[in-house]
């Protein structure tokens, strides 16, 4: 098996990669018939994966996005940018036939965000290329937007998962949920197979079928999960193993779009795993780099680069460093 210096990835982020259009705040949603007026509508980054990948390249990881867009100026675009990021984007293959995924993100002030999404070239995402010689080539496969792509399924999922932990690889799980549904015949079989689990506070309720976050860690670990995390915006977040729960506080910001604080929590969950850090200086780096998205629209516009991030956690987080030096 092939050691972490013999890994030319730190991360293949897969699944979701989306056109994002997102609004700056506007006063109010408008009525039938009305327009309301923003200051700026921005052509960005989108989709679990790509924010993913992104964030890790932002903080220098060497990280490739593992997905599907359509060949059309939305799927270039996409690309173009996150190859500028830094982002290897061989693997994200470009479908002649269908459009590629996108997404209006709406933003009124004082609102959490609403969203309309088109499933695109997402849906024909099977991660079929993902052979066992491509994951020895990498620390660390992030799965992101599961139960969204319906060619990505539980058996697929598990035995990609199985597949790469016998190469050494990290396996985490990430969720979007369309809504209330039987989301536990997509999981049980996926969460045996599964390192860390980490789902936000509202998807974890659709799939437990309740508000308690500790039952809902205590319900993945029940299913097999290693780590389940859960995210609950900016009452922190609530994690478990076999060891018992830890729970995190989030970082006071100011908020300007939560568009990607998740997947920058991820982002950030994963940088410190591959730095050696403990679980809960884990969290810790993934709660700062969620808070640095929230401050700009967008979903990777406002998060932290590696010496960004540093400095927020000397300032703030003192321990999360502690165990570095």
């Amino acid at each position: 098996m092939p050691n972490k210096t013999e890994r030319p990835w730190d991360c293949l982020s897969a699944g979701l990669i989306v056109a994002d259009f997102v609004t700056t705040p506007i006063s109010h949603l408008p009525a039938s018939g009305q327009l309301v007026l923003t200051d700026r509508i921005d052509f960005a980054i989108g989709g679990c994966a790509a924010n993913v990948a992104t964030d890790l390249a932002k903080l220098d990881r060497k990280v490739a996005v593992v997905g599907r867009v359509g060949n059309d100026l939305p799927g270039h675009g996409v690309c173009e940018r996150l190859k500028s990021a830094g982002v290897d984007v061989g693997w994200a293959s470009v479908l002649p036939d269908v459009a590629t995924s996108s997404t209006l993100i709406v933003n009124v002030a004082g609102e959490d965000r609403r969203f309309i999404h088109a499933l695109g070239a997402n849906q024909r995402f099977d991660a079929a290329e993902l052979t066992d010689e491509i994951l020895a080539k990498t620390r660390v496969l992030a799965i992101g937007g599961y139960c969204l792509m319906s060619d990505l399924t539980a058996e697929r999922v598990a035995d990609l998962f199985r597949r790469a932990r016998r190469q050494g690889v990290l396996t985490t799980l990430d969720v979007v949920l369309p809504g209330p549904g039987d989301y536990e015949k997509s999981l049980r079989p996926v969460l045996p197979e599964t390192d860390v689990f980490l789902p936000n506070s509202d998807e974890a309720a659709h799939i437990c079928g309740t508000k308690d976050v500790r039952r809902q860690v205590q319900t993945f670990l029940d299913w097999g999960v290693r780590t389940a995390v859960v995210t609950c915006g900016g009452a922190g977040t609530v994690a478990g193993t076999s060891d018992g729960l830890i729970e995190v506080p989030a970082f006071q910001t100011e908020f300007v779009d939560g568009t990607g604080s998740g997947d920058a929590f991820v982002a950030g969950f994963i940088d410190g795993w591959l730095d050696g850090a403990s679980l809960k200086n884990c969290l810790v780096r993934g709660a700062a780099l969620g808070a640095s998205c929230v401050r700009a629209t967008g979903a990777t516009v406002g998060v932290f680069r590696r010496d960004e991030l540093q400095g927020f956690l000397r300032q703030y987080a003192p321990t999360a460093l502690a165990e570095q030096a």
